[in-house]
């Protein structure tokens, strides 16, 4: 018999095209009700629990009570990395799902990833924050450099208190449009959080784009310039 993680269990519950359906829809970080995932699964309510049973009961949700209702959402950004990674893996290996429109280009320029951003914008982020020296790459691992964590507190941020939680300060996230790397881990939530907080993008309702105002466009843009 076979030793070590069991990968089987977790691709099986994967694996089923409404759990698959259920866990992009909560990719976004956002918490969704059972009525809302049997929508977007495809199936009926009660079918919906029983794949919401057995997707918690396997470490890939949890769940809270509001009121009468209760709310999903992905365990934690170690799911949320999972899923992005198979997408980025599908993507490569040409199993996508067609969908023509307008939103597409923007899905892929800007969205949310669990809690942090990814798409082009993400991609350029970590790439502009390697090129300045703020954070040093090392084929996986990221490490957020003396250098940077000077140029980051003086835009806002509280290193600090973001070393001082249970998750990764820095972790590397394979996004699936691009198919490279941008940033995960809490400093990537953080930094998301300090353009919406001020007002420099906002999510667009019921999607994962993250949709730049002209202003924040031209503040991210200077913040997180390229090399020529």
């Amino acid at each position: 018999m076979a030793e070590g993680p069991d990968i089987a269990r977790i691709a099986s519950l994967i694996g089923d095209p409404a759990r698959s359906n259920m866990l992009l829809a909560l990719i976004g970080g956002k918490a969704l009700t059972a009525t809302e995932l049997a929508g977007a699964a495809g199936v009926t309510l009660q079918t919906a629990s029983s794949h919401l049973s057995k997707l918690e009961e396997g470490g890939l949700l949890s769940q809270r009570k509001q009121g009468r209702h209760r709310y999903f959402a992905l365990a934690d950004g170690h799911v949320g990395a999972m899923i992005e990674s198979l997408m980025s893996f599908s993507a490569s290996r040409g199993h996508l799902r067609h969908r023509t429109g307008p939103k597409e280009p923007e899905l892929r320029k800007a969205r949310i990833c669990y809690d942090h951003l990814a798409g082009d914008y993400g991609v350029r982020m970590l790439d502009s924050l390697v090129a300045q020296g703020a954070i040093r790459a090392e084929d996986e691992a990221l490490t957020l450099t003396p250098e940077g964590e000077s140029l980051l507190r003086d835009r806002g941020l509280d290193i600090g208190s973001l070393r001082a939680k249970r998750r990764p300060l820095c972790r590397a996230c394979l996004d699936w449009s691009e198919r490279r790397t941008h940033l995960a881990g809490t400093l990537g939530a953080a930094l998301l959080s300090h353009f919406l907080d001020r007002g420099h993008a906002r999510r667009v309702e019921d999607s994962r784009i993250i949709r730049f105002s002209p202003e924040g466009e031209r503040q991210f843009l200077a913040q997180f310039p390229l090399p020529d």
